[in-house]
């Protein structure tokens, strides 16, 4: 192979490391260790490979941006994320390189490859489901700074996730205090998890309560509104069938809410639910929703943020950052019916 055929994979795959590595040190980025910088200049000297730097010089323009990639953009939570996110770095300067996933492994590893050519200062990723930590490592390599928000990803990384398991027991208990027995957990895919951590503390607000939890009140749903409000007869294919529901987050509530009306069921009177996530949309809605908020936009500030002390600082190890949550309490969530002369 001629020399200038030579590529940034050729020579990755020459010393063992990641292409973004290779680029890291053809940039002269304080990155990358001074052994792993040695190996791979040596690399570079034995297969003659020659560097195009008026290329680089415009991917340089990269060096004051992150990339961002979401698993699910239609989401208004994440819509709120994202702009937290470019506002904190708009404010620096650095301007964010965004992708979506659309909750596909392969495409989130296509999107990751594609921004790592752009070489951005750092990345923040709200994994796929089904996302495995190594596969991702092998894209994004060992030193550009990674923020995992909201999911679990199996590895080292610097995390940033709301309290699930106490923001949904807070839910749940706010239905056994209005005297719900028959709860519902709606929405989410068992596997993701933060459902999984909903779910948990779903379970543990009914165990404590002395409340027996029904399995066939746990409803599983993509988190997507359309598909709560569609599948909202389940809730009801079985005798009892439940008063209440924790849902998986503000877009399935409120498509819940669409699919009660549809059985012409009333939200907030006929049926009590809460919502995870406090977007705008919650307290707008009819009836406004009741739901744990989580502050995405300044979740998405704090990221950037964090993101930005990791760039000016490698050596800061990576952590965990538990965002605490808060009940809001509106008119979603009433009594039982049969408590309000309703029958049930």
């Amino acid at each position: 192979m001629s020399a200038t055929k030579l590529t940034l994979n050729d020579v990755a795959r020459g010393c063992g490391v990641s292409r973004a590595t290779v680029s890291l040190v053809l940039r002269g980025s304080p990155l990358v260790h001074a052994e792993t910088r040695a190996r791979v200049e040596a690399e570079i000297r034995r297969v003659g490979y020659i560097y195009n730097r008026a290329a680089a010089n415009l991917r340089s323009r990269s060096a004051s941006s992150v990339a961002l990639v979401i698993n699910d953009l239609s989401n208004p939570f994440f819509a709120e994320f994202a702009a937290g996110v470019d506002e904190a770095l708009a404010a620096v300067g650095f301007v964010t390189l965004l992708g979506s996933t659309g909750e596909s492994v392969a495409r989130q590893q296509a999107v990751l490859a594609s921004l790592v050519e752009h070489a951005p200062a750092g990345i923040i990723l709200s994994p796929a489901e089904g996302s495995d930590g190594a596969a991702v490592a092998r894209v994004v390599g060992d030193h550009m700074p990674v923020l995992v928000f909201n999911r679990e990803l199996g590895g080292d990384w610097d995390y940033l996730v709301m309290d699930n398991l106490v923001g949904a027991r807070l839910a749940t208990e706010h239905l056994i205090a209005l005297g719900h027995r028959r709860i519902a957990f709606y929405g989410g895919h068992r596997d993701s998890s933060s459902c999984h951590q909903r779910r948990k503390g779903y379970l543990e607000a009914l165990a404590n309560a002395g409340v027996e939890a029904e399995p066939r009140w746990r409803i599983e749903t993509a988190p997507t509104r359309l598909e709560a409000a569609r599948q909202a007869g389940a809730l009801f294919a079985s005798d009892p069938a439940p008063t209440a529901a924790v849902c998986y987050n503000d877009a399935v509530a409120l498509g819940l809410q669409l699919g009660l009306i549809a059985r012409g069921r009333r939200p907030g009177v006929d049926f009590a639910l809460v919502g995870f996530d406090d977007i705008p949309e919650a307290a707008l809605s009819v009836p406004p929703l009741t739901t744990i908020a989580t502050a995405p936009r300044a979740r998405g500030r704090q990221a950037a943020e964090r993101i930005l002390e990791r760039m000016r600082d490698p050596s800061i190890a990576n952590a965990q950052h538990s965002i605490a949550v808060q009940l809001i309490v509106r008119e979603s969530s009433c009594p039982p019916p049969t408590m309000h002369g309703i029958p049930a």
